[in-house]
């Protein structure tokens, strides 16, 4: 009786190992084929991109009408760091308007660009 359970588990292993290269075969054909990849969109965005964002969404709305030299753009955005500063964070004048606020986390991501463009800026790479 004992032998023939060792059989039938030999046989049981043996036909899991047989089935098993046959299983991943045609996994291994299709992942090697390039055109079965999707291709991924970059997610992550950069602080400058957030900023950039902030800047678009909340400022130039106003800056169009009314100040059209100082309308922000990705090229043109970081000169203007120090006086972005300091009229969102110590003057608290922008952006101005009762609609337009900036909730907390554009705070953050404001002060988050302006502190790596500083930092760059005086040649400290964080």
């Amino acid at each position: 009786m004992m032998t023939i359970l060792v059989q039938l588990a030999i046989a049981f292993s043996l036909s899991l190992l047989s089935d098993s290269k046959d299983i991943y075969k045609p996994i291994e054909a299709v992942m090697l084929q390039p055109q079965s990849y999707a291709f991924v969109r970059r997610v992550t965005t950069t602080s400058k991109e957030k900023a950039f964002q902030i800047l678009e969404n909340k400022c130039n709305v106003c800056h169009n009408k009314r100040n059209r030299r100082r309308v922000f753009t990705l090229d043109n955005m970081n000169p203007w760091v120090d006086d972005v500063y300091k009229q969102v964070f110590i003057k608290k004048r922008m952006p101005k308007g009762k609609k337009i606020k900036l909730t907390s986390q554009e705070y953050q991501d404001l002060l988050t660009w302006i502190s790596a463009t500083q930092n760059n800026q005086n040649g400290n790479q964080l």
